[in-house]
């Protein structure tokens, strides 16, 4: 004896759940690629700022040495590259914490999504345990009635 098939009211909304989960995952895959280039992004900005130091640092020794002379204007010159390289850094330090700040965002959501889509899958097993109950019952209960008449045949 078969009841009815177990069907889960709330099944378009856990499909939504999983929907809205799948989509922070993709979020958040995509704030990690971004945070990643950032961090590429500084590093090549501090190689460069390391090399323009150095080469200030070369040629500003080289002129204390008395090898060559270094105009004034060379020496502003250099300084103002090297300031604007250490400028770009600092934006990209700012560009970094604030990837840091939107990977760690998508990353709550993420978990706050998969909590609301593991607490409908966990109501979904347990009314689905209870339709198996309930059918159990009903198919011992037919059972029962079945015995209970033989019995009442062979009595008489």
């Amino acid at each position: 004896m078969t009841g009815p098939s177990f069907r889960f009211r709330l099944e378009r909304v856990r499909a939504l759940r999983e929907r809205r989960e799948d989509l922070a995952r993709q979020a958040l895959a995509k704030a990690i690629v971004e945070r990643s280039c950032s961090q590429d992004r500084l590093s090549t900005i501090e190689a460069h700022l390391e090399h323009a130091r150095s080469e200030q640092r070369l040629t500003t020794g080289g002129a204390t040495a008395g090898a060559a002379t270094v105009s004034a204007v060379e020496l502003q010159a250099g300084q103002a590259f090297v300031e604007r390289i250490e400028a770009q850094r600092l934006a990209g330090v700012g560009e970094l914490a604030h990837h840091e700040h939107v990977v760690a965002d998508r990353d709550a959501d993420l978990g706050q999504a998969a909590r609301e889509r593991e607490m409908l899958e966990r109501l979904k097993e347990r009314h689905r345990a209870e339709h198996l109950r309930a059918a159990q019952r009903r198919e011992g209960n037919a059972l029962d009635e079945i015995a209970i008449d033989r019995f009442r045949r062979s009595a008489a």
